[in-house]
């Protein structure tokens, strides 16, 4: 059973009227999707402010937000799920951005036992009580310095994955190994621009030209990756191991086809049927142990297809979940 404030909150998702200006909130006036920068950009060491520690930091995620579920999957594949706290928000959006649900009321959330607050704008407040931007996930929060430290995923998993290895249960893990940064640097420029920003750009874009381009955009990219994948005959992206190219790959493959391939309309090829190199390789992420468990499918269909009502004013939520991903995988 619900309690009542989460059916306060349900309500108020389902019946508060929003102005037609703000429908299409994420696109600019030329119908173009431009994401914000993020704007807490401190780094967790050895030698500056915020010095690792276990038990000092908190992160707070959704399951549905690829960029979330990035760093939620490299602190479990570390080992520093106890001594990085977690926190995860409901997958409805309201009007008053990301809150907080009990397991009780929505399976898979998380509360926040820090802060006590309900929605994820109050962390932000208490950072910074002058803040004016988005109110984004994932949060790294500092308990000791009661601020946060970093709302940059692509800034946060690179200091879960070298800054904590005193702590860490698998320190010898390193997804950014030295011999390799420059390829992982290069390949993680243009899978963001092409896919991981890619499928916003095409699903948020509000002039049929500006879908246009962008899904081709996409898809282009999703072709190169099929074919390196394909001519180097290779496990990973990039090396002989799992590396933070993959990972940050990984969150939005595992979407594609349940989520963006029909309700950001990028469906002129599925991964399931048109890209066998690349569903090869989301199978192998997938079954590597800890990776599973970070996945909520309920969650992230959910949430694009009841918090998006500018794209999908009905709230219907579609029954496939995309390509089985617990399938042998035949080398």
């Amino acid at each position: 059973m619900l309690s009542a404030a989460a059916r306060s909150i349900r309500k108020m998702a389902t019946t508060t009227a929003i102005p037609d200006a703000k429908l299409y909130k994420w696109a600019s006036p030329d119908g173009e999707f431009r994401r914000q920068v993020s704007s807490f950009r401190d780094t967790v060491s050895k030698t500056g402010r915020f010095q690792p520690e276990a038990g000092r930091y908190h992160l707070y995620i959704s399951h549905a937000c690829p960029w979330a579920h990035r760093t939620h999957l490299v602190r479990n594949l570390k080992g520093l799920e106890h001594v990085i706290g977690l926190s995860v928000v409901d997958y409805l959006m309201t009007p008053e951005g990301w809150h907080f649900s009990t397991p009780e009321e929505t399976p898979g959330c998380i509360p926040d036992d820090v802060n006590n607050a309900k929605y994820i704008k109050e962390i932000y407040f208490k950072a910074n009580a002058e803040y004016s931007g988005r109110f984004t996930v994932p949060v790294l929060w500092d308990k000791k310095e009661q601020t946060i430290v970093n709302n940059e995923s692509s800034e946060i998993i690179r200091m879960l994955n070298s800054e904590f290895n005193d702590f860490a249960t698998n320190p010898s893990l390193d997804l950014y190994p030295t011999a390799h940064a420059a390829e992982i640097d290069s390949i993680n420029s243009w899978i963001y621009d092409q896919i991981n920003n890619g499928v916003y750009k095409s699903g948020f874009a509000t002039t049929q030209e500006a879908y246009q381009k962008n899904v081709e955009i996409l898809f282009e990219g999703l072709d190169r990756v099929e074919l390196r994948l394909k001519e180097s005959d290779a496990k990973w992206l990039v090396g002989e191991q799992l590396t933070e190219a993959d990972i940050r790959l990984f969150t939005t493959i595992v979407r594609f086809d349940p989520v963006y391939h029909g309700h950001f309309k990028c469906n002129k090829k599925t991964i399931s049927h048109d890209y066998p190199y690349l569903l090869k390789w989301l199978r192998r992420v997938y079954q590597i142990s800890k990776v599973k468990e970070t996945i909520n499918l309920e969650h992230i269909k959910k949430h694009y297809y009841m918090s998006h009502i500018q794209i999908n004013p009905s709230k219907v939520v579609p029954v496939w979940n995309g390509p089985v991903l617990d399938s042998p995988i035949i080398e």
